[in-house]
């Protein structure tokens, strides 16, 4: 599992990704604020990450650069608008997280067939296996 620090970046990653369009829309709050609870960091650190960023930190695990990954996936299509400017930003996020450019790809054409766009936990883990192994 990730450490404390570990989990502001990641967080403060998503924060940062949710105002690729200048705003943070309630739903993306809504959803960076379940996040935050799952990863154990309090709405006062929440609510600072939101005003004061903080530096990526690259994660070891290959397993945690995909869920968080799938997180920013999520993220994006939760308000239903996916526009080129989110695609290519979350391409250049997977791309610095070190993951595998064939999969990233994939995951990305792959989200039209899905509902909402938002793609399976399961779908995705096995995009990147196919790749890792």
């Amino acid at each position: 599992m990730v450490n404390r620090v570990e989990k502001l970046c990641l967080l403060s990653e998503m924060i940062a990704f949710a105002k690729c369009d200048k705003m943070i829309k309630s739903i993306e709050h809504k959803f960076l604020l379940g996040v935050a609870k799952q990863l154990h960091i309090s709405r006062e650190d929440f609510d600072y990450l939101i005003a004061n960023p903080i530096d990526y930190t690259h994660l070891k695990s290959h397993s945690e650069r995909i869920v968080q990954f799938h997180r920013l996936v999520l993220l994006m299509s939760i308000d239903g608008e996916i526009n080129d400017k989110e695609i290519i930003k979350l391409h250049n996020f997977g791309l610095r997280m070190g993951l595998n450019h064939e999969s990233i790809n994939k995951v990305l054409y792959l989200m039209e067939s899905f509902p909402n766009k938002m793609v399976p936990p399961d779908v995705l883990i096995d995009i990147f296996k196919v790749q890792y192994n």
